[in-house]
Parts: C-alpha cells; structure tokens; sequence
C-alpha cells in the first residue's frame, strides 16, 4: 500500500488524477477497522519502546485542504495510545511574536523531544501554500523556502527524527459535503469559517501550490504521502500504515536491564 501513496524524489504527485475514494484494497469498512486496530496494537509496542529508549522521535505532518479530516484522524489513530507519548500541535494563523521571527521559528520550537511521536496540524506548508495563494509575500520569497524546508527536514533526520508527511486527499464534492454538514449541524457550527468558502473558489490554485511543494520537498529522508481521504476508514489505515512503518524504521531498542536487578524480589 505505502509505495502506492508515496512520492518519490522530484515526482510530479499530479493531485487531480490520484484516486480520493479508494479502499486500498482494503475490501469493506469492516475489513478496514479490523486493519486499524491490528496497527495500533502494534504502535502501542513501538511507542513504549521510543519512549524507553528516549534515542529518536517521529514527526508526522499533515496537510490537506479545509475538511481534509485531519482531527478526526488524529482522534481514530491515536485513541488508545498513551497520550504521555504523543504531542499535537495546531498551527493556525501566527501571532506577532510569530511573525517577527522567521517562519520556521514557530515550527522548530515544537519538533517532537527525543522518545516522542510528534504531530503537527498543519505546519511551515502553510509558508509556501497559503502564503503563496493568497500572495503575502513575493514569489521569490516562497520559492526559496523549499530550499529551506528540505535542509530544514534534513537536519531532523540527521538528529534522530523520523520525519513523514501526508496530503490527505480529498475530492471537490466531498469537501462540499462536509463543510455543508459543518453548517446544518449546531455542534459542528464552530468549525465553519467563511474563509473555507473563499478557499473553495481558489481550490486550483491550492492544489496547484501543494502539488509543487510535493514534488519540491519529497526525499527520501521525509518522504511525502498522497492518502485517499473521502473514506475516514481508510484513510486511518493508511496513516496507521506509515507511522508504523517509521517507527519499525527507527526501531528503537530498550536499554539494557540493570544487572544488579537479577533475582531482586519486593519485600
């Protein structure tokens, strides 16, 4: 499954012709929740060994657009998993201490501490995506900001940082649907900003700047990850997938016991 969702170096992740509805082979929901459950037990294992050794970490980063499912992904996954070993970050529009600063300033402070799975809610993408959009600044400053991003994602690597990125993929129709839900539904009202119906109208322009800071940022140190969304389900699996495929990449060993503890009993 995951060398079907992956990006390669310099690939052209060519957004509107990849598939938002796939099961990934995955057969029915059923099948599907079955999957997840199996990964998260086996993320439970890795993560108790991440934090015991306290050596590396995991960065997961997720991007999409407005509705893309990136909190009830984190709910799906995560639930069941120690929350001491896991920490979500938000990113949502900087304050002025942010913006004095260089934009990866906010993004560096929050990287996961060693023995740790990091999850950012967007993140420094916003700094070549909505920026770029919207036109914040010129062209030749975000141009130059992939050149950042990848010596930047290099460096976590170098350190110890399992670094994974995913575009949680969505179609056009789905989005509608669930920003209209957003609406209809009073406990759901919160999440609506009036701004997404603004994003829906440029939606080419977004898919056309995320598709080249795929293409521009994807190696093979923090690989990029196309995942079908429209189904939750699945979408979960393939999440679970990936992070469990980083951290048996890592894999992270407990230290060795202490061997004044052999035949030690409690009183």
């Amino acid at each position: 499954m995951l060398d079907a969702l992956r990006i390669g170096e310099g690939e052209d992740p060519r957004l509107a012709e990849r598939e938002t509805r796939s099961r990934l082979g995955l057969g029915k929901k059923k099948e599907g929740y079955a999957a997840l459950e199996e990964l998260k037990d086996r993320i439970r294992v890795l993560q108790a060994r991440l934090h015991g050794a306290g050596e590396q970490s995991v960065l997961l980063i997720l991007q999409g657009m407005d509705a893309s499912g990136k909190d009830s992904m984190i709910r799906r996954v995560f639930k069941g998993i120690n929350p001491q070993g896991v920490i979500v970050h938000p990113f949502g529009r900087p304050d002025d201490g942010e913006l004095a600063r260089d934009y990866l300033w906010r993004i560096h402070r929050n990287v996961p501490r060693r023995g740790t799975i990091g999850v950012f809610n967007r993140s420094h993408y916003e700094d070549v995506g909505v920026v770029r959009v919207k036109q914040l600044v010129p062209d030749e400053v975000w141009q130059r900001r992939y050149r950042h991003i990848r010596e930047f994602e290099r460096m976590l690597a170098d350190e110890g940082t399992a670094v994974r990125k995913l575009w949680l993929h969505i179609s056009y129709e789905e989005q509608r649907a669930r920003l209209q839900r957003r609406i209809d539904d009073p406990e759901r009202n919160w999440k609506f900003e009036f701004e997404d119906i603004d994003a829906r109208r440029d939606w080419p322009l977004y898919q056309a700047a995320y598709e080249e800071a795929i293409r521009e940022t994807s190696t093979a140190h923090a690989p990029w990850f196309v995942i079908p969304a429209d189904r939750r389900w699945a979408r979960d699996v393939a999440v679970a997938e990936i992070l469990v495929e980083a951290l048996e990449q890592l894999d992270p060993q407990l230290p060795a016991a202490d061997p004044r503890l052999a035949g030690v009993t409690i009183p």
